[in-house]
């Protein structure tokens, strides 16, 4: 995954104009991504726009949650499911 590119769209979504968050934005994406590929199993494929968005949506609410103790909303967990279902490792590691 581009982690540039989903970190400017997370950037667009929220607002931000200036570079100040870059560097904490981007510790996000990157973990989001790992944690998509290494725990969920997820092959993300960059081509693949609901990849791209979900990366997107997720690195968002992580950034807005950051002091929230609330669960994941449940049009995340729901995409999340598909997007394991879809991958068809059931959520184990390959």
């Amino acid at each position: 995954m581009d982690v540039a590119l989903i970190v400017s769209i997370v950037k667009e979504r929220l607002g931000i104009r200036m570079a100040i968050r870059d560097g904490y934005l981007t510790y996000i994406v990157n973990g989001v991504v790992r944690e998509l590929e290494d725990e969920k199993g997820i092959a993300l494929q960059p081509d693949n726009a609901n990849h791209l968005m979900f990366c997107v949506d997720l690195a968002t609410w992580r950034y807005q949650s950051r002091d929230s103790t609330g669960a994941m909303p449940r049009h995340l967990q729901y995409r999340l499911h598909n997007l394991i279902i879809h991958s068809g490792t059931g959520g184990a590691t390959p």
